[in-house]
C-alpha cells in the first residue's frame, strides 16, 4: 500500500516541519507525530536521523514547491495520508490558526488535492479527539 522512498519521505517529513512551525511553535508531541509518519513509511531506519535531515532541510528552504512536487505524483491513496498527518499535526494543539488553514489550502492546491477531502479529514480528527 504505502511505498515512498527515503528521500521523499525527507522531503515530506520536511514539510510536516513547516506545517508544525508556522504557528511558531514546534513542540515535542509535533516531532512524534512527525515520527508517526515516518515510521508508517519507513520501519528500519532510525527516524531521529530522518528527522534531522528533514529539520536541516525545512530550515534552508523557503519553497514549499519543492516538497509538494514529490506529493503531487503520487496515489490519490498516498496524497490522502499525508494530507492526514498534516491535519494531525496542525489540530494537535487544539487550535488551527489562520495561516495554518492558508497552508493546508496552498498544499491541496499544489498536489491537486480535493479541499472538500481536506477538510473532511480535518473534520474526522477533529470528530476523534
Amino acid at each position: 500500500m504505502k511505498t515512498l522512498d527515503e528521500k521523499s519521505i525527507i522531503g515530506i517529513t520536511a514539510l510536516l516541519i513547516n506545517a508544525a512551525k508556522i504557528d511558531e511553535q514546534y513542540s515535542e508531541h509535533e516531532k512524534e507525530l512527525i515520527k508517526q509518519f515516518i515510521k508508517s513509511y519507513i520501519k528500519d531506519k532510525n527516524d531521529d536521523e530522518i528527522l534531522k535531515k528533514a529539520e536541516e532541510i525545512e530550515k534552508n528552504s523557503n519553497q514549499l514547491l519543492n516538497f509538494t512536487n514529490i506529493i503531487k505524483k503520487n496515489t490519490m491513496e498516498i496524497k490522502s495520508d499525508i494530507i492526514e498527518h498534516l491535519w494531525k499535526v496542525i489540530i494537535s494543539d487544539n487550535t488551527i490558526d489562520q495561516y495554518e488553514s492558508n497552508l493546508m489550502r496552498r498544499i491541496c492546491g499544489l498536489i491537486y488535492f480535493p479541499d472538500k477531502m481536506s477538510a473532511e479529514i480535518k473534520l474526522r480528527l477533529l470528530d476523534a479527539k
